[in-house]
């Protein structure tokens, strides 16, 4: 909705019909991301009260705020997220939901799964607007569960709260009910943002009451680091009051849910009604076409076949829920080498136990055995060896590791100038068949930017046709200084991660080694691109036994994540072509 706005405020303010732009074409998004950095109509990009100044700059009035919504509203259906929340309450198995929505899909997916139940086991929920506030005290005062209420509103009630003004005061008597309900149980916050002030004001009343949220209080979100200041706040309080607080990191309303169903039972004929629903998989089988194979050509691959991978990890108790990110930030902090998943109170972990436990002491961390690993089940336990492969990928060679989000990398380390004579050779020796392969030095300064670069490739774990690989695409990485830089922690060190940045203001707009890297990469044909991709694999792989370790530990002192990898990278004949592997080649 906020694109919406900002793109009609646009077209308003430039004379210019909305027919001549296009909202979802990337140019016009960041041309209309740039007028409003430029201009103070509507507050900054991310401010709690920008969908608010949104919303009224292009429908000042009441009555036109509520036809907006309505004629959204009337081309919405319920997802399988509403299927499975309305399937819950359906069942009793939630007593009272709040949203800020004024869309009817929470109810009718309720309504619609009652209908599949026998009259005397159906839960119909109360639904109560501001208008109809007495509704929800009512289900409050007499614990006639389950209840629907809308904080900002139904969109057919005549009063909804979308702009700054309505949103500053919540309606007395609904504050009323979700406060009461956050003494009695715990909350699950799911897709709010916590831009309102008054909704915000009304739970953190509650932090000073003698039990609140008994039950605990977790918040999903995509990501814990787009948080706004008002909700970590909000989080902060309530851990100082003993509340169990907990974020979940999780991408979509849907994934929740799939997780969500699979811990909770529902009577089959509910099971049946939500899977009806349940999202088309992305990814499917395929039988490939069978021909007679020839001989030649073949394709190389930029893939190397794992062997073997850990199946289990060391588990660890907390006395308190963490998220991975706080927990490899306390790691770093106190020096502790170690790869780790954080799952509530548990944590799954490679490392040296004694090291782990001094590290971890603040969270109250024990061990408790271990724990299976199932990577092709469990996201987590996925992102756990994604991280150990590229850490034992790195160690004892000069390439540095670089996690994100969006994907790892090695990046070559360049030479230290107080590196000592020994440390040198080795270095030279472990680089002598890629710096022969790339026929060019594979650190160094961009030209006229004046900006290091660093050979690389990126690395990805995929399960293809029941086997694990590690793709790795070589790319020339160029680190570009930002304006607000912040040092990097053992900058130059080989197997330190170090920040690719963006660009400064004057160099926005692109990339600005885009040119020089294309250049470097023109020349470089089939032959000596295949020399790359067998120098890349015979670095990666080079071990005495066929396989890397992440720390190398003797036994007895922690559990190590150890990978037997192929030395040989695939192949395939003409007519063995598989999707995959015909985009890594």
């Amino acid at each position: 909705m906020i694109r919406d706005f900002k793109a009609q405020v646009f077209c308003r303010e430039n004379n210019l019909s909305k027919r001549e732009i296009d909202t979802v074409d990337q140019v016009w998004i960041d041309r209309i991301d740039d007028f409003f950095r430029r201009t103070s109509i509507l507050p900054p990009e991310g401010d709690p009260t920008e969908y608010a100044a949104a919303f009224e700059a292009v429908y000042p009035q009441p009555r036109h705020r509520r036809q907006y919504i309505s004629d959204a509203i009337s081309m919405g259906k319920p997802c399988f997220g509403h299927r499975v929340l309305g399937s819950l309450l359906a069942a009793r198995k939630i007593d009272c939901v709040f949203t800020t929505n004024f869309d009817p899909l929470i109810e009718e997916a309720a309504y619609s799964a009652n209908t599949l139940l026998p009259t005397e086991q159906q839960a119909r929920p109360t639904v109560a607007a501001i208008d109809s506030a007495e509704r929800a005290m009512r289900c409050l005062n007499e614990s006639d569960w389950p209840l629907v209420a809308k904080l900002h509103g139904d969109y057919q009630s005549v009063s909804i709260k979308n702009t700054g003004s309505e949103l500053e005061r919540q309606d007395e008597k609904m504050r009323h009910v979700l406060a009461e309900a956050s003494k009695r149980y715990g909350l699950v916050f799911v897709g709010y943002s916590g831009r309102d002030a008054s909704v915000m004001e009304a739970l953190n009343s509650v932090l000073e009451e003698s039990t609140p949220f008994p039950n605990g209080l977790y918040w999903v979100t995509s990501s814990a680091s787009r948080l706004l200041p008002a909700v970590d706040q909000f989080l902060e309080s309530a851990r100082s009051v003993g509340v169990d607080v907990a974020v979940v990191e999780c991408k979509t309303f849907d994934e929740l849910a799939a997780d969500i169903i699979k811990h909770i039972d529902l009577p089959q004929v509910l099971i049946q009604h939500v899977m009806q629903a349940r999202p088309s998989p992305r990814l499917i089988p395929v039988k490939l076409p069978v021909a007679t194979p020839r001989s030649f050509p073949v394709l190389r691959y930029s893939a190397l076949l794992i062997e073997s991978l850990p199946v289990t990890a060391r588990r660890m108790t907390l006395t308190q829920p963490v998220t991975s990110p706080e927990v490899r930030a306390l790691l770093k902090e106190k020096r502790c080498r170690a790869v780790v998943a954080a799952n509530g109170r548990e944590l799954a972990v490679f490392g040296k136990d004694e090291e782990l436990l001094g590290a971890l002491a603040p969270f109250g961390a024990q061990m408790a055995g271990t724990i299976e690993l199932d990577a092709v089940k469990d996201s987590w336990a996925l992102g756990l060896l994604y991280d150990a492969l590229v850490t034992a990928l790195s160690r004892n060679r000069p390439l540095i590791p670089r996690f994100r989000r969006s994907g790892h990398s090695l990046v070559v380390a360049a030479p230290r100038e107080d590196q000592d004579h020994e440390r040198s050779r080795r270095r030279g020796q472990q680089l002598k068949r890629l710096r022969a392969a790339y026929s060019s030095e594979l650190t160094g300064i961009v030209p006229i930017l004046k900006l290091p670069f660093q050979e690389g490739a990126s690395l990805k774990l995929e399960h293809i046709e029941e086997r694990w690989w590690c793709g790795f695409e070589p790319y020339t990485f160029v680190d570009i200084p930002k304006l607000d830089h912040r040092p990097s922690a053992e900058a130059g060190s080989e197997n330190s991660s170090q920040d690719l940045i963006s660009a400064p203001p004057d160099l926005r707009g692109g990339d600005p080694a885009g040119d020089w890297r294309r250049e470097r990469w023109a020349r470089k044909y089939n032959r000596q691109w295949a020399e790359i991709i067998d120098a890349w694999a015979q670095v990666l792989t080079a071990t005495n036994d066929g396989k890397v370790r992440a720390f190398g530990l003797n036994a007895g002192t922690g559990i190590d994540a150890v990978f037997a990898i192929s030395r040989v990278t695939g192949w395939s004949r003409p007519s063995h072509h598989h999707p995959y592997f015909d985009r890594k080649k």
